[in-house]
């Protein structure tokens, strides 16, 4: 028996096998049957065959078998497109999402923040991240009494304290209050603005700014009066449901939760 892969000189070299190459059939890659002569697109793949869409909008189903389409004139065969990666999902504050992980039990160190809204805040943003690393945030209730918070806290290595304080700018009561609290396990940082609210920006409220309020007027009860939105509890739940994440809200107060939960999470 005479092998086709020799000619007629046994001593000869054998003949190359043609390779048919593969080509994924992904959506919109045109194959012709050139059984049928049917040429179209791929408009998905089933159950080891492939529905192709001609220019008249009929469709056909082929077997995905071996060599068996033309793609510009040249035989393929069509496989199953190999499926992407799904993109990583990401909570409010950015961070890649932790699926399925329940929540840490609380570490020794915290975040305290000046009040509830605060706090609800940064819930709402870092929410995802805090409960993954096991880090409670506290309000304060005011920092008028933080150097002797703090002396009660005992922080230590172990024990890291990040403290969020309302209006940080050089001259103010504040910063006069935060310049007695040295301890090196403890860091503070804050937002330029008078109450958290400001940290929201202006557009996602759809008001073109903040309006200014007088001295001796109780801010929120100012803006409110201003903006027609009740008193300050509705006008905080407006507030609140309007942020979705992290790039609803100003970068000064972006920078000062992110060095904070970096202070508490990363071992000294």
């Amino acid at each position: 028996m005479r092998s086709f892969n020799y000619g007629k000189d046994i001593l000869s070299t054998p003949r190359k096998r043609r390779v048919v190459p593969e080509v994924a059939a992904d959506v919109g890659v045109v194959a012709e049957d050139p059984d049928s002569g049917f040429c179209g697109a791929v408009v998905r793949v089933e159950s080891g065959s492939v529905l192709l869409e001609d220019a008249a909008g009929r469709r056909r189903l082929f077997p995905m078998t071996p060599a068996a389409f033309l793609i510009d004139g040249q035989p393929v065969t069509l496989v199953r497109p190999v499926a992407a990666p799904a993109a990583p999902r990401v909570s409010a504050s950015g961070s890649v999402r932790v699926e399925g992980q329940r929540a840490r039990t609380a570490a020794a160190s915290r975040i305290w923040v000046e009040g509830i809204h605060d706090a609800e805040l940064v819930e709402r943003v870092w929410g995802h991240d805090l409960r993954v690393e096991g880090i409670v945030v506290e309000p304060l209730h005011g920092v008028d009494e933080l150097a002797g918070l703090v002396a009660e806290f005992a922080p230590a290595p172990h024990r890291r304290l990040g403290v969020l304080v309302d209006h940080l700018v050089a001259g103010s009561k504040e910063s006069r209050l935060v310049a007695a609290v040295t301890d090196p396990h403890v860091l503070v940082t804050g937002h330029p603005y008078v109450d958290v609210w400001q940290a929201v920006k202006p557009s996602v409220l759809g008001i073109r700014e903040w309006p200014v309020i007088p001295k001796g007027t109780p801010w929120k009860e100012g803006v409110c009066a201003r903006l027609g939105w009740g008193e300050p509890a509705e006008g905080w739940r407006r507030v609140l449901a309007s942020v979705k994440g992290f790039r609803d809200l100003e970068s000064p107060l972006l920078g000062a939760v992110e060095r904070l939960i970096d202070f508490v999470t990363v071992p000294s």
